[in-house]
């Protein structure tokens, strides 16, 4: 599976972002998938995921703000940030698994793009 990430960027607290991870090969890995961040110093943080029968979790720093989807195909998934605050500042990385249900852990994952850097400034 390859999975590449786009749309991130330099926003203002309270903008809105849209990333986009566009995946392609091995669509059983690609079962489910979601987004997580990195931060230097910090362990991978899981942000959002959605399972194989479209239901979808969220981390309690972005739920209500962030919202996680994907194309029918499941070739592309999205991440919609709204009120973007400071500490949401990160690398955010795509990922997919080839399992139906997963949860917030990394370990869940296979599969990772390279991620794309959002930046959050007062």
């Amino acid at each position: 599976v390859a999975l590449m990430e786009s749309g991130g960027g330099s926003v203002q607290a309270g903008s809105t972002l849209r990333l986009t991870c566009t995946a392609s090969g091995y669509p059983e890995g690609r079962e489910s998938m979601g987004w997580f961040r990195d931060v230097p110093g910090k362990e991978r943080e899981g942000v959002a995921v959605i399972n194989a029968d479209g239901t979808t979790r969220y981390a309690k720093s972005v739920k209500g703000r962030f919202t996680i989807s994907q194309d029918s195909a499941k070739n592309t998934l999205y991440l919609l940030m709204t009120n973007l605050q400071l500490e949401d500042s990160a690398k955010y990385v795509c990922g997919s698994s080839s399992r139906a249900s997963v949860s917030l852990y990394p370990s869940s994952f296979g599969f990772w793009g390279r991620g794309a850097q959002v930046t959050v400034s007062s």
